[in-house]
């Protein structure tokens, strides 16, 4: 296993990823523009060659959003979401974030007991936040 930071080769890697895990899934030109971000971090996670997961995050001033983590169904329950996790955590660090946020869906209890374990709490709720109606948790971890 290797964790390295996304290049732009890895797109179509990661919008297959995509695809694979969310109901509503980034687009290739939304995960190319975040790509091309000066403010955005991503890292993809490899397996023989093989991309099995991938993270990224936007860096605004001291405070962060992870915006994006995702494992393929067939590596997942293994602790690889908890690595990608605290590599985003790691590079956040390293860059002097104060905040890190991000958003899950109210129904997905794994990925809400993944952040609780690393540190984040519930912060609020937003209503009808995913483009079926779902709502999202707002979660936040203080790291300084």
């Amino acid at each position: 296993m290797s964790m390295r930071a996304w290049q732009i080769e890895d797109l179509d890697k990661l919008a297959e990823l995509e695809q694979e895990c969310f109901p509503d899934p980034w687009t290739r030109r939304m995960l190319a523009d975040a790509f091309l971000s000066d403010r955005f971090y991503g890292i993809l996670l490899e397996e023989d060659g093989s991309a099995v997961g991938y993270g990224g995050m936007s860096i605004t001033l001291d405070e962060a959003e992870i915006e994006l983590i995702a494992v393929s169904e067939m590596y997942r329950r293994c602790g690889r979401g908890g690595e990608i996790l605290r590599e985003l955590l790691k590079l956040a660090e390293k860059k002097h974030v104060k905040k890190v946020f991000l958003e899950v869906r109210v129904s997905n209890a794994a990925a809400q007991l993944l952040y609780l374990k690393n540190g984040f709490c519930g912060v609020y709720c937003r209503s009808r936040y995913y483009p079926d109606g779902e709502d999202a948790v707002v979660m936040m971890r203080e790291l300084i």
